[in-house]
């Protein structure tokens, strides 16, 4: 790729997360956690999309948008999760948006989807693994239930957003501070921990890590930077449990949340939560045929998140799973020709500030 396409193709991107960023500034102004813009290119014909109320395609043309009573939209499927998944929230937005697409007679479904965060710090270190990761088992769970029922024929799916799901708590916290001595501070009137310290056993007893509520406070950031993380990812281990249903690409950057929102930090980690891979796209194992069709398939995929180096909020605008045309080698078959069809796109997703708004665009 040459410096003039190269910077066309920064520019197609920036103006793009822009627009959806002004778009985003509406949905929140809505109450809305979950919504989805779906860029289709005029090089892509026979495109069609599902309506789940008539049980057929209709063909995509023009523009078309949906923004005030998503639930009733026949061409999509919205659902909020059941209020009992997490009580400790008296009214949550988190579910999930289903729409299924069929380019050149191939099916696939794209589900947005935004599962439940950690509440507190010290309620998540409890335990290995979290009461909060058995939540978001749950309701991952339920959407794949959903997604896979009977009431429609099965397709592959991607299913990506804000998972949330997090680090081991307890076994991070056991690494970084191996050597440390852990304080515990507690409420006068109640006598409920509301502060761990862990200080190193020497070194002028420098304090390593402070664990509140909402404050996870580690004294050496790069830990989470360098490498892109590599050396903590045996502690993400909430999508094991899917590893028979779901299948996701190797991770290569760094954990996409919570990022500093000050526009002068891009790079540096609130400390608000411990840093881990919230955001996500997932994929069937029969999606994963249509993008993998050898190991040599994987060098034409770009798994990684957009911004890496500027502030775009708490949640960098990520995952991007694309797939580049030209590495296509010709169809020698209608079938390869079909699957071609589907390599050729770009499926590129961008989960903007505080997952309020998802974005997939389909190119050529």
């Amino acid at each position: 790729m040459n410096t003039s396409t190269a910077s066309a193709a920064d520019n197609w991107t920036l103006t793009s997360c822009w627009l959806l960023q002004q778009a985003s500034l509406r949905i929140r102004k809505r109450s809305k956690a979950l919504g989805s813009f779906y860029f289709l290119h005029e090089s892509l014909k026979n495109i069609y999309q599902f309506d789940f109320k008539a049980k057929k395609y209709k063909k995509v043309t023009g523009k078309e948008i949906y923004s005030d009573t998503l639930e009733s939209t026949p061409m999509l499927e919205k659902e909020k999760f059941p209020q009992d998944y997490f009580p400790e929230c008296k009214w949550s937005r988190k579910g999930f948006i289903r729409t299924r697409w069929c380019i050149t007679d191939c099916a696939f479904d794209l589900v947005n989807i935004h599962l439940f965060h950690d509440a507190s710090n010290l309620i998540a270190w409890e335990t290995s693994p979290s009461v909060y990761s058995g939540i978001r088992h749950k309701a991952l769970g339920y959407v794949l239930d959903r997604i896979r029922d009977q009431r429609f024929e099965k397709v592959s799916y991607f299913v990506f957003g804000d998972f949330n799901f997090r680090l081991d708590s307890k076994s991070v916290v056991e690494t970084l501070c191996t050597k440390a001595t852990m304080q515990t501070i507690r409420a006068a009137d109640t006598n409920e921990v509301v502060k761990l310290i862990f200080r190193e056993s020497d070194n002028d007893r420098k304090v390593m890590l402070q664990l509140e509520k909402k404050l996870f406070d580690y004294f050496n950031q790069d830990v989470f930077r360098d490498n892109n993380g590599t050396a903590l990812l045996e502690f993400d281990k909430e999508l094991s449990v899917f590893k028979d249903k779901l299948y996701e690409l190797d991770i290569s950057f760094p954990p996409s949340y919570p990022y500093s929102e000050d526009c002068s930090q891009g790079k540096q980690y609130m400390n608000t939560r411990c840093p881990a891979w919230c955001d996500r796209i997932l994929m069937s194992h029969s999606a994963k045929e249509l993008i993998l069709k050898s190991e040599n398939d994987e060098k034409i995929v770009i798994y990684d998140h957009i911004g890496p180096n500027v502030c775009m909020g708490d949640h960098k605008e990520k995952d991007a799973l694309e797939m580049r045309r030209s590495f296509v080698k010709p169809p020698c078959s209608m079938e390869e020709e079909r699957i071609s069809s589907i390599l050729k796109c770009i499926i590129l997703t961008a989960v903007l500030i505080n997952q309020v708004l998802s974005a997939t665009f389909l190119d050529c």
